[in-house]
């Protein structure tokens, strides 16, 4: 599952970066690509576990065959582990090196309670994608206006797998292109994603549907070349609540801001037209997600980095979700529940994170003034997120949700939640069972017209 945005549409492995003045924007000694084989992974991760064991070193992630393209995805791992400890109020005060502000809220607030397991670093990547990614770490270049607004030369890999912390804001802006196109598999179909908002004890299913995504940034047989900028295509067949049946949503993604800016086409069911949504994107409210979230809150940031400048703050250990492959086999009425998903559930691990804030570039606007990510080094997902208003309140956090498919093979994100911090209410969509809907999720190659705008409007029904 990749970044959804349909329905809800401790020790420091590298010095903080603290007061830090604002350098020349090019890095002074140009990365070494053969970093990546030795003290680095191939997607650019340390290698070395932490200095007490609680990290280990990264030894290849977990690998299996893949699976024929018609076989669905469905793995469950390490349910013989106990836990390690518990972390709530109560005792969170021993831990708070390890827990993000937004965490640490909905434990006093929410009352939320993190079971902690053994750290099991299972990311990785098939071995086309790090050969990619070490041709980018010399290809690849930031947009020479801004790194905000895009880059150039990558292809196939993580654009950026080495980040330059010698200037803040190149690094951050490297930081948020390799979460936006982490690898998560080149294509993929869910038969049915469920999404939820719960406002105190109501439960109420505001988005369910079929959900294809292909990431022409990751076509095995494409090249720099026959990239065109749009590095994911997403198309959302609705099927709940009955008032939705029949509506469809299709969303190109680009990393060319502004000569190719994101596209959003949606169908309504009976009107038989389709239409861009120019408004479905940046902090505009998602209608299914009751005012919880915007449209670029959903997987801890998504659609154009534009808006913001990111600055990259250093490194550190964290308490984050992983390998969560409970949460894909889960019941939908076993997993969300009133406050926060069942904690009996949801598997929080040690890792390293990068740390990533984002401030209003000067002339621009969001509901989301400022924004803290801590982005897997493994992965480069954003694992969490904390959004502030104006005056700097905490308003919002994201929990992204990570599970391992060794047939892929990858690491890669099966949902996410995020909680209005004042009134506690959130919102979570992902892969979980919701019957009668199948909840399979298949790998197989999807047929082009499948993402094409003309095709979605030449079925559609009146």
């Amino acid at each position: 599952m990749k970044r959804r945005k349909f329905g809800l549409m401790a020790g420091s492995s590298l010095a903080t970066v603290a007061a830090m003045a604002k350098p020349a924007s090019a890095q002074a000694t140009p990365p070494d690509p053969s970093l990546l084989t030795t003290t680095l992974t191939p997607l650019g991760a340390e290698r070395a576990g932490n200095a007490d064991g609680s990290i280990p070193a990264w030894t290849g992630g977990v690998v299996s065959p893949p699976l024929p393209p018609d076989q669905p995805v469905d793995v469950l791992m390490f349910q013989d582990e106990q836990s390690l400890y518990a972390v709530d109020a109560s005792n969170m005060a021993q831990y708070t090196q390890l827990l993000s502000p937004g965490t640490q809220r909905l434990m006093t607030k929410s009352g939320l309670k993190l079971k902690v397991f053994p750290t099991h670093r299972t990311a990785s990547a098939p071995q086309y994608v790090y050969d990619n990614t070490a041709k980018n770490v010399t290809r690849a270049s930031l947009n020479p206006g801004g790194g905000r607004l895009g880059f150039k030369g990558a292809f196939g890999g993580i654009p950026f797998p080495i980040i330059d912390t010698a200037d803040p804001y190149v690094g951050g802006a490297q930081l948020i292109w390799n979460h936006l196109l982490a690898w998560g598999g080149y294509t993929d179909w869910t038969q049915f994603t469920p999404g939820f908002v719960i406002t105190g004890t109501n439960i109420v299913l505001t988005f369910g549907g079929s959900v294809r995504y292909v990431v022409p940034y990751y076509d095995p047989d494409g090249t720099p070349e026959t990239y065109d900028s749009y590095y994911s295509k997403e198309h959302a067949y609705f099927k709940a609540p009955a008032s939705a049946n029949g509506q469809e949503a299709l969303v190109w993604t680009s990393s060319d801001v502004l000569n190719k800016p994101d596209i959003t086409w949606s169908l309504v069911n009976g009107q038989g037209r389709v239409r861009k949504a120019p408004d479905e994107a940046y902090d505009t409210p998602n209608p299914s997600a009751n005012g919880i979230n915007n449209y670029d809150d959903a997987s801890g940031f998504a659609g154009s980095p534009q808006k913001y400048d990111w600055k990259v703050l250093g490194k550190q250990e964290m308490l984050i979700p992983y390998n969560n492959n409970a949460f894909h086999a889960s019941l939908w009425s076993d997993l969300v529940q009133p406050g926060y998903p069942n904690p009996d559930i949801i598997r929080w691990e040690k890792h390293r994170v990068w740390v990533l804030e984002a401030t209003l570039h000067p002339g621009e606007r969001n509901t989301s003034a400022r924004r803290m990510c801590y982005i897997d080094e493994d992965t480069w997902f954003i694992a969490l997120a904390d959004c502030y208003d104006a005056q700097d309140n905490m308003v919002k956090t994201t929990t992204q949700y990570f599970r391992c498919i060794p047939s892929l093979p990858g690491t890669i994100t099966i949902g996410y939640a995020t909680w209005n911090t004042v009134s506690s209410d959130y919102t979570i969509i992902g892969t979980m069972k919701y019957p009668p809907y199948g909840q399979n999720e298949y790998f197989a190659k999807q047929s082009p017209g499948t993402f094409s705008a003309e095709q979605m409007a030449a079925s559609a029904s009146f």
